[in-house]
């Protein structure tokens, strides 16, 4: 899941994030056709965590993609933010549409699993993408980036910038959260390894910018030798780059996000981020297509399927190697 920005930037986000959700649900709801291949008259339905975000964007891009090549019907849909509350009433329109197959980015490891239980009941397979619950019944196949692999990466970056000193904070979206809560577990874990580098609590901002930006700021004032900190998601760097900048503090206090989207890599080109844990969320749509379909066709399907990632810096960005996992704001 899935971008820092300057105070003028964040304008710009919201219509971009706008556009980027119309031209995206525009795309994506006419669907593929449903005739030939293998894949015979089946349809697929994704329900990402957040559609305007562009990691999910990417993903569903890709998703369609595949689906039309395999000869597969294909419908998208997200949460407009990352709710259960809101999520909810879109997997329970899954279960009365009861397509031949569903992709979904739970946004809680455990309330949403009856819901998706009955929709497994009810003959639909189900694949997890990027996020999971908890209960190992739920789902045929589980693709995501290794995201406690990625806090490791995220926190041996960090303390590179850092000089291996200093005091660093983690700030996240909540607790609850399969992705993030695997990013933290392993970023932790990693710097413990760093001996003159002292870990403060995790903070949580309920996924909102503005409370980001308010946290980063009253972390400095009650640490000043504040040396960095890890952005948990998209919407959380965004916040810190502007308490940073508030403060007065960007580019001396190192911050590495998670993901690669538009205004993250301007953010990377500006210095205002240091580096980006990028994810590969073409590759879990592709595949999550991929395994589905092999499903209908009763293939042997691969239960966990892990993503690569990769550390993208300023020194490394322009290789093709690295920029093709820089995301999409549309098809």
């Amino acid at each position: 899941m899935g971008t820092t920005a300057r105070d003028n930037t964040r304008a710009l986000l919201a219509l971009g994030a706008a556009a980027a959700l119309a031209l995206t649900l525009s795309s994506c709801s006419s669907g593929s056709g449903s005739s030939g291949g293998s894949g015979g008259a089946k349809n697929i339905t994704l329900i990402t965590g957040v559609k305007s975000d562009p990691f999910y964007i990417t993903m569903t891009c890709a998703a369609q993609a595949e689906a039309k090549a395999k000869g597969v019907g294909f419908t998208a849909d997200g949460s407009a933010q990352w709710d259960v509350s809101v999520q909810r009433p879109l997997i329970d329109s899954v279960a009365a549409a009861k397509p031949a197959g569903l992709l979904v980015s739970p946004v809680d490891t455990t309330a949403l699993t009856p819901s998706l239980k009955q929709i497994q009941n009810a003959g639909t397979k189900i694949g997890l993408v990027d996020t999971s619950v908890t209960d190992p019944s739920i789902g045929i196949t589980r693709i995501s980036s290794d995201n406690v692999k990625g806090g490791q990466v995220a926190a041996d970056a960090l303390a590179k910038q850092m000089g291996e000193k200093g005091s660093v904070i983690v700030i996240s979206v909540k607790p609850g959260v399969s992705t993030t809560d695997d990013r933290i577990k392993g970023f932790t874990q990693e710097m413990a390894k760093y001996p003159g580098i002292s870990v403060i609590p995790t903070l949580y901002d309920n996924d909102l910018p503005a409370t980001a930006a308010s946290q980063i700021q009253s972390t400095l004032a009650a640490h000043p030798d504040l040396g960095g900190v890890f952005a948990g998601n998209t919407n959380t760097a965004q916040g810190i780059a502007t308490g940073l900048k508030q403060a007065g503090k960007q580019g001396s206090v190192k911050v590495v996000a998670f993901d690669a989207e538009p205004d993250e890599v301007t953010a990377l080109k500006a210095n205002t981020i240091q580096v980006l844990v990028a994810q590969d969320p073409a590759a879990i749509g592709t595949q999550a297509v991929d395994q589905l379909v092999a499903a209908f066709d009763g293939k042997p399907v691969t239960a966990s399927i892990g993503t690569t990632m990769v550390a993208i810096t300023q020194q490394n960005m322009n290789d093709p190697a690295v920029s093709k996992y820089f995301y999409k704001a549309a098809c």
